[in-house]
């Protein structure tokens, strides 16, 4: 690719700049150090439009995309004027770009400082001796990072050795009652499949959050005993093929599943509850959930496990696009604007929030919050204006941050690797089988912050080659 010389040093020239917008800038005699600085950034971003503008024609003509769907958009914040573009009010799959609308939405509606609270709470008297006569209490609220050592994220071996710590200090040794576990908060969830959500394997679906309670684990099909059906290893999130509702498994054997991870509460508690006795602590109850407590009893507050801050978890969830976490940040805006986790209102509330903030969104097609459905649409210019809203926001700069860097980190760190763009392209990545997607921020060599969308559907070839494709668009672009 042809290198654009920025030492370039314009003395005492009369140029035209940029034909299509037919401007003059004349200079004569001996001009200013910042005429010349004007005059240089008008040139170099004009011969990087050329340059953009010339890649966007060659890339028409190339076979990977000859069959292909695909729009792109540059657009200038400070003006409101699209810098370039092709097929940018096309409808497109968004691909993990759709994380955009999901995380921006919690941001603005949650706040970057919101956290989840799970508290440990007992009921009932101590005895002198250090005999509970009543109940311990785990009450989640719908922290879905809970246990799962992610952004920040404790892991369940870590809750339950604080929790033991905070019922000994209660000079509890002996627990003669159960250990309820409320999760009111979700009392009524309902998990529906998504149109087109993408397949994971075997004939099961992949879907990254949801509720298992009520589904009856003895109708599935088993292909070895679970021993441990508790143990910590890897989950496949599911709609079962044979009851319709949610499951998770621990692994795919043929067409078959086995086994299934209760809500996090309620793995947690029975980490809680395994682990008492080898503490020294006896508890003589067994585990139970509370969707709704009727008559509550009295209970005093012993531990509370605090999530990371949403704004931690939402950059952990744009670098590395995990789709589980997504798909509950969806959930969560639902409920907390709206007091239902479903995924129906989770969507309108996302929707509500952009069109209540007057983002031009027309055409959305939005199905999930992390992209999986290819039944997702949205519209390249759609993008990048909505990204350069969000520039005024108070939290711009947690939300900047939460983006991959071109050749740096997360999910951009193997593409701009040799590239000028490299540390200059803030902006999520988007993959599925034939989809490749790119929308975020360029800091130009100007000083300008520009924002882009970039989709590409239904390509042919390699995601490598798609991949490069990009980077020869979108390199340009730092020197506008």
């Amino acid at each position: 690719m042809k290198i654009i010389n920025r030492s370039l040093i314009i003395l005492g020239l009369s140029l035209s700049v940029g034909a299509s917008s037919q401007q003059r800038l004349a200079y004569t005699g001996t001009p200013s150090l910042e005429g010349i600085k004007t005059v240089k950034n008008a040139i170099v971003s004009e011969l990087a439009k050329n340059e953009i503008d010339f890649a966007i024609e060659r890339l028409q003509s190339e076979s990977i995309v000859r069959n292909a769907n695909w729009g792109f958009v540059i657009y200038d914040p400070e003006s409101r004027q699209v810098v370039t573009s092709y097929n940018e009010n096309t409808p497109l799959v968004p691909a993990s770009t759709t994380k955009l609308l999901s995380t921006e939405t919690a941001m603005n509606i949650m706040g970057t400082k919101f956290q989840y609270n799970t508290q440990l709470e007992y009921s009932g008297t101590v005895s002198q001796d250090g005999v509970l006569e009543g109940n311990l209490y785990i009450i989640g609220s719908g922290d879905f990072s809970l246990g799962t050592g992610m952004g920040g994220a404790s892991r369940y071996s870590a809750i339950v050795s604080d929790f033991i710590q905070a019922i000994k200090n209660e000079g509890i040794n002996k627990i003669n009652g159960n250990i309820y576990v409320e999760t009111a908060v979700f009392k009524n969830n309902k998990i529906d499949l998504p149109q087109n959500i993408v397949w994971l394997t075997h004939n099961n679906y992949y879907l990254p959050v949801g509720n298992t309670q009520g589904m009856d684990p003895r109708k599935e099909m088993s292909v070895i005993p679970p021993a441990d059906p508790f143990h910590p290893a890897k989950h496949f999130f599911y709609i079962s093929p044979y009851t319709g509702k949610m499951a998770i498994t621990d692994s795919f054997e043929g067409n078959k599943v086995y086994t299934k991870i209760p809500d996090a509460p309620l793995y947690l508690a029975k980490n809680l509850r395994a682990a008492l006795p080898k503490s020294g602590v006896v508890v003589s109850g067994g585990v139970e959930t509370k969707t709704q407590n009727i008559n509550p009893e009295a209970t005093k507050i012993i531990a509370n496990y605090k999530s990371p801050s949403l704004s931690t978890m939402v950059y952990y969830t744009n670098q590395n696009s995990v789709n589980r976490f997504a798909e509950a940040i969806l959930r969560a805006v639902g409920f907390y604007k709206n007091g239902d986790e479903t995924l129906d209102t989770g969507r309108s509330t996302i929707l509500t929030h952009l069109k209540n903030k007057g983002y031009d969104f027309a055409g959305i097609n939005l199905v999930d919050g992390s992209g999986l459905s290819r039944s997702n649409e949205v519209k390249p210019i759609s993008q990048a204006k909505f990204l350069a809203e969000i520039m005024k926001e108070p939290y711009y700069q947690d939300f900047l941050k939460s983006l991959p860097v071109a050749g740096q980190t997360g999910t951009l760190k193997r593409m701009f690797v040799d590239s000028e763009a490299n540390g200059k392209i803030f902006a999520k990545t988007g993959t599925l089988k034939g989809v490749k997607c790119l929308a975020g921020y360029i800091h130009t060599y100007s000083g300008k912050v520009l924002t882009f969308s970039l989709l590409v559907n239904n390509y042919s070839g390699s995601v490598a080659q798609i991949k490069s494709k990009m980077e020869t668009l979108l390199t340009p672009a730092i020197d506008l």
